[in-house]
């Protein structure tokens, strides 16, 4: 019986060492150069984000969960650690726009049935997130070839 307490308390131990706050915004060293070097122009960690996709198809969902993002000069980079789940570059050639409405922004990338949204709440500042954002995409390489089309 002397035992029980004692895996117990061990048993507990572990449940508050699993539910430790763990950081979505931790990037590898070359990943954090990167940034610096485009200039960060804007960054929130550990944010709510709500994934949307499949939007018109029987398959549509959504999830949230946390995240981080930056917005450089350059770039969009929406991680959770040092995956990243979305990153727009000015080597991208997809179709991507931001919308705001009162203080939630969504970031939509792609069309038709492949199209996805990442929605979030900034910490400040909704219109500048949103122009920033928009500054970086129009950087794009798709964002260039649409303008050549018009």
């Amino acid at each position: 019986m002397a035992r029980r307490p004692a895996v117990l308390a061990a048993g507990l131990a572990l449940l508050l060492l699993g539910g430790c706050h763990r950081t979505t915004g931790t990037l590898s060293e070359e990943q954090e150069r990167r940034f610096a070097a485009e200039h960060v122009v804007r960054r929130a960690v550990d944010l709510l984000f709500r994934y949307t996709h499949d939007t018109g198809t029987r398959d549509a969902g959504w999830e949230e969960d946390p995240a981080s993002i930056v917005v450089t000069e350059q770039s969009v980079v929406i991680h959770r650690g040092d995956r990243f789940r979305l990153e727009i570059t000015p080597r991208s050639t997809g179709f991507y726009e931001v919308s705001r409405d009162h203080d939630r922004l969504s970031l939509h990338a792609g069309g038709g049935k492949s199209a996805v949204s990442w929605s979030f709440r900034p910490p400040e500042d909704a219109p500048g997130w949103a122009a920033d954002i928009r500054k970086a995409i129009a950087g794009t390489a798709g964002a260039g070839r649409r303008e050549r089309d018009r």
